[in-house]
């Protein structure tokens, strides 16, 4: 991939731990993940398709 991920499906690998948001652009749908773990499916009702990173838990890392 030639240029950095920038979202990401329920069910794929967390890359960095933080809180994440989805990408239906309400920006009411929040998402604390730890990385390592999965991403989780986005809320019932939600018309989004996957998480973007809205603020890294260690920025200096």
């Amino acid at each position: 991939m030639s240029e950095e991920q920038r979202s990401w499906h329920p069910g794929e690998v967390v890359p960095e731990s933080g809180i994440y948001e989805c990408d239906c652009g309400a920006g009411h749908h929040w998402s604390t993940d730890v990385k390592g773990h999965r991403f989780p499916p986005l809320p019932a009702g939600c018309p989004g398709g996957s998480w973007r990173l809205q603020t890294d838990a260690h920025p200096d890392s």
